[in-house]
């Protein structure tokens, strides 16, 4: 009786904010693909609980890591840790962000739009190149930043955070070129998913989302985790740098 060795077996994995939402749906897909997972976030009961929730549900160990992606000095001993610990770093979701809306630009003061762009931007781009480094020695390695179709499509209220995730986007594209053709860096743009987010959205809110998209719904989850474990995988060897749209046709709607 043949057996197929799962798609990202003997890969560990670190998702960034990935106690909840995307996140977390992630998460699971990876360790149902077989990788080692590291669910990190800021808050550490919060990575264990989910951890043991993954582990339990596909069979693959996942291990909780308490990380601030938007704690500059953390981001180095942490990767050397996993490393140290597992053997490989062989994938990175930059997935941990915010979102803050603010009513008019006036509204927005300094410290909300360092703390957008610190956790949005630097932090993305300061594990990028400690990982990228690690996995370059290593000799392979597939990076995938999570960043919003609001980078392409920004409302005002969502200024910052567009600005922030455009900056993702062309890190995405820079990074592509200064790690290849060792690592793999690329880009997905989700746009509006049933997550726990969206749960919050009243119907007639919901309608006005919903409507103006090709696909006529909110996305699934399992649909942008899927996309994250093609990317991680060799199956994806040749894509890198690209700006993934996963949005239910948004892009497609002027």
């Amino acid at each position: 009786m043949s057996t197929t060795t799962p798609l990202l077996a003997g890969k560990v994995a670190l998702v960034t904010g990935a106690t909840r939402g995307l996140g977390r749906a992630m998460a699971q897909a990876l360790s149902e693909a077989g990788a080692t997972v590291i669910v990190s976030s800021r808050k550490a009961d919060q990575c264990e609980a989910v951890a043991r929730e993954i582990t339990e549900a596909t069979g693959t160990a996942a291990h909780p890591l308490a990380l601030h992606v938007g704690d500059w000095d953390a981001i180095e001993p942490a990767v050397d840790a996993i490393i140290a610990e597992h053997g490989s770093l062989d994938v990175v979701v930059n997935n941990a962000g915010i979102a803050p809306l603010a009513p008019t630009s006036l509204d927005v003061t300094q410290g909300l739009f360092a703390k957008t762009i610190e956790v949005n931007l630097q932090g993305p781009f300061r594990l990028m190149a400690v990982a990228g480094d690690r996995m370059v020695k290593a000799g392979g390695g597939s990076i995938i930043n999570i960043s919003s179709i609001g980078a392409e499509r920004p409302s005002p209220q969502e200024a910052t955070y567009a600005a922030a995730k455009n900056g993702l986007n062309a890190l995405t594209r820079a990074f592509a070129q200064e790690y290849a053709p060792t690592v793999r860096v690329n880009c997905i743009m989700p746009g509006a998913f049933a997550s726990d987010m969206a749960a919050d959205w009243d119907s007639e809110f919901l309608g006005l989302v919903t409507n103006r998209l090709p696909a006529g719904r909110l996305g699934d989850p399992r649909e942008l985790a899927g996309m994250v474990v093609h990317l991680a995988s060799d199956q994806a060897g040749y894509t890198t740098g690209a700006l993934i749209p996963v949005d239910g046709g948004r892009t497609a709607v002027y």
